[in-house]
């Protein structure tokens, strides 16, 4: 309804607050279709399970946001040099029902927002959906009042603005994950040191730290086992894992274990030597 509203009052703003408005609801959707998706259990084809499929699906959403946003940044420039008429009337009309089914829907999920990241990132939605929707009335009202066309395409930068900084902001934490970048709240140097620190651990090398999906992270590493301890190499397993476990909530772990004497020669302390 706002889209077709936008086009016959001629405002871009309540267009670009319509596909605002639409993009969230398919955002969702995508997002539960993933969501069923990540809780199929592995196998023979995709052996650390199906959990990446709401990375991906966040990745498609935020890129685009993202075009949507440039999109809107164009066309809101060219009416600043070529303002349209603007029936501020239908626009206020429309954009007030808009913002009261996203308050309606801020409302119904704000209580499961403070026990969800998932819920409370739809409740933000909506509430920045509604927040929208006042702009687009203020500038319908400054169009009833004044007449003042440029106002339009200034809310609509506005609205443009606030999508690009949203999605850029976010679309780092899926790109992340997707090129097996290490866990933003984990230090390495810290692992590696807690790692040295286990007694009967000579040294460690070629450490690797993954997030699987969004709240599981993962760890992969040599451990070099001390002189003499080599029948103790369990238990200094063990000690490592739960050093990494309790120490930095890491839930897969997997460690290789070396002789001090057929330990790898020249390691990488992180990462691993790629061959040409």
């Amino acid at each position: 309804m706002q889209i077709i509203g936008g086009i016959l009052s001629g405002s871009l703003a309540l267009i670009a607050d319509a596909i605002h408005n639409m993009s969230d609801a398919l955002s969702l959707i995508l997002a539960f279709v993933a969501r069923k998706i990540a809780q199929r259990p592995a196998d023979d084809t995709m052996t650390f399970g199906y959990g990446r499929a709401e990375i991906v699906a966040a990745l498609i959403n935020y890129t685009t946001l993202i075009l949507l946003g440039l999109y809107l940044t164009y066309e809101a420039v060219v009416r600043l040099f070529n303002p349209a008429s603007v029936d501020g009337w239908l626009v206020v009309v429309i954009a007030f029902f808009a913002l009261l089914v996203d308050a309606a829907t801020a409302l119904l999920t704000y209580a499961l927002s403070k026990q969800s990241m998932n819920i409370r990132a739809a409740f933000l939605h909506n509430v920045a959906d509604a927040l929208g929707s006042v702009a687009v009335i203020i500038a319908g009202t400054v169009i009833i009042l004044y007449d003042w066309r440029l106002i339009d395409p200034l809310i609509t930068l506005v609205i443009a603005g606030y999508i690009l900084w949203q999605s850029v902001t976010e679309i780092g934490g899926a790109v992340r994950i997707l090129m097996l970048g290490s866990p933003p709240d984990l230090d390495t140097r810290a692992i590696l040191k807690a790692i040295r620190t286990v007694s009967g651990v000579e040294d460690v090398h070629h450490l690797h730290l993954w997030q699987m999906q969004e709240h599981e992270s993962a760890v992969d590493a040599h451990i070099v086992i001390k002189a003499g301890v080599w029948t103790e190499a369990d238990r200094v397993k063990l000690a490592v894992k739960d050093a990494l476990r309790d120490g930095f909530g890491l839930s897969h772990i997997t460690l290789e274990l070396e002789c001090h004497v057929h330990a790898c020669k020249d390691p990488q302390e992180v990462g691993h030597i790629v061959a040409n």
